[in-house]
């Protein structure tokens, strides 16, 4: 209890000037998001109040963000637009319940098979398409881009005057009061959609409880589960490198459920990890749950009471500090180092960032880095040496390297060539480790080779793993 309470009250100061940014930097996503989605722009806003508020109670990665999502709402646009919005709320709900199943079957430990290379390409690939995402914020006329760049020079210069104060706050009040006293038409968050001042309310999605009804939101659900779960993870993930603290991932699996079940009964459509803003939260000093609770707190509390205010704020001004958080995002030294890492290495963090930008999905960008990092890990586990040399009149072998499926037919070939008529021959595997089926059956089959030749084969050395695994599948006895 006492380190959750230090989690919570810490970092007041830190977290509650966080907290305002995130939530600054939260409202025209989301309100972005929901258009897409086809839903009113409250329905983001309820969501990224309680999935943010679950997040905070619940979750294991202290300073990350989740919110409304725009991988998330692009899967659920379709069924809103087919059958409506309480179809959504009901898909919402179910995706929550899967992510919830998958935590307990603990698949947050996968996070751990992905490769450094791919990670680096992930965070490359989103600083990339958070930049681009922004563009057009400028466009329209030579006004935008000059306010734009006021925003980016006042964030990167203001922290030398004072750091009390977060520079982004700054430059979004400035961006505003020269709009606004200026009269000057640049767009504001009230132009990208009218935002309702009403509590969100307990309620059952209005959908008919039947087969039917399941057959129709489990497919939308499914997509929206795993693509959720893909990149709160991967959030997770990417702050336990920033902050150097293990965070538990099948914990956050079933908050990141728990909230979208919540969201749903509420009004609020599904959501994930928001890596853009998790950044933002870290930058800004929020470093404990309190900042996490506050973002989505504070944009729920904003459009209820201040209504009027937040919807005069220029998007321009919003765009600004999602710039400068995109190029804080990019790992600039993993691109120095293309050329020094192992060609492996740089062509998976670069097919993952090509992925990511293709696409516009992360999740894709990440499960092909991932595979093609692995077959590039099993190409080079398939190398196997062996060294030959005579002792006594006995031929003795010694194999250094993995025998399983990709290898076993390099193991084999070697052993193909004529041996000449000895008694015995003597292969040293205590470098070798038999690691599947395939392996054995390779040892299987050049025993009865050489049985069949009149030559005994004898095996020394095997370690713990490749004799029990011998012992347990071999078609042989004599070991």
């Amino acid at each position: 209890m006492q380190q959750y309470k230090q989690e919570w009250f810490g970092n007041i100061r830190g977290d509650i000037l966080a907290g305002i940014v995130v939530c600054l930097a939260l409202f025209p996503e989301v309100i972005g998001f929901m258009i897409v989605a086809g839903v009113p722009p409250i329905v983001g806003v309820y969501a990224t109040f309680f999935i943010t508020a679950i997040a905070a109670f619940f979750g294991s990665s202290k300073g990350m963000i989740s919110a409304a999502a725009g991988s998330v709402a692009l899967v659920l646009a379709h069924l809103v637009a087919e059958y409506g919005i309480q179809y959504l709320f009901a898909a919402t709900i179910l995706a929550g319940i899967l992510q919830v199943a998958l935590g307990f079957l603990k698949v947050g430990t996968l996070m751990r098979y992905i490769p450094k290379p791919v990670m680096t390409g992930f965070v490359n690939g989103l600083g990339i398409m958070m930049f681009t995402s922004q563009l057009d914020h400028f466009r329209g006329s030579l006004l935008l881009p000059l306010l734009g760049l006021l925003g980016i020079a006042i964030i990167f210069l203001f922290p030398r005057v004072t750091k009390k104060i977060p520079a982004p706050i700054v430059a979004i009040l400035v961006i505003t009061a020269i709009v606004l006293g200026f009269g000057l038409d640049v767009k504001t968050l009230g132009d990208m959609g009218s935002i309702s001042t009403d509590l969100p309310r307990f309620g059952i999605p209005a959908v008919p409880m039947k087969l039917e009804t399941l057959r129709i939101i489990f497919p939308t659900a499914l997509s929206v589960a795993i693509v959720g779960l893909v990149e709160s993870l991967l959030t997770a993930q990417l702050v336990d490198e920033i902050t150097e603290e293990k965070s538990d991932k099948n914990q956050e699996t079933l908050s990141q459920g728990l909230g979208n079940v919540v969201s749903g009964f509420f009004g609020g459509i599904a959501g994930c990890g928001m890596i853009g803003q998790t950044i933002i939260n870290l930058n800004y000093g929020g470093l404990g749950r309190l900042a996490t609770f506050l973002s989505g707190f504070f944009m729920l509390l904003s459009v209820v009471l201040l209504n009027g205010s937040v919807v005069q704020i220029p998007v321009v001004a919003l765009a600004a500090v999602m710039v400068v958080v995109s190029i804080e995002t990019i790992n600039w030294d993993s691109i120095k180092r293309l050329r020094t890492n192992p060609k492996n290495e740089s062509f998976a963090m670069i097919l993952t960032v090509a992925i990511v930008i293709g696409t516009h999905n992360l999740a894709y960008g990440v499960v092909a880095g991932t595979l093609v990092s692995a077959v590039f890990a099993a190409f080079k586990m398939s190398h196997l040496h062996v060294a030959t040399g005579t002792a006594d009149d006995d031929h003795h072998y010694k194999v250094d390297g993995h025998l399983y499926f990709a290898s076993a037919e390099k193991f084999l070939d070697f052993f193909a060539e004529e041996i000449e008529q000895e008694e015995e021959i003597v292969i040293d595997i205590s470098a070798m480790t038999l690691w599947d089926s395939t392996a054995v059956e390779a040892i299987d089959k050049l025993i009865t080779r050489n049985n069949k030749r009149g030559v005994k084969t004898t095996l020394t050395g095997a370690n713990t793993q490749s004799s029990a695994l011998f012992k347990r599948i071999s078609i042989h006895t004599e070991k």
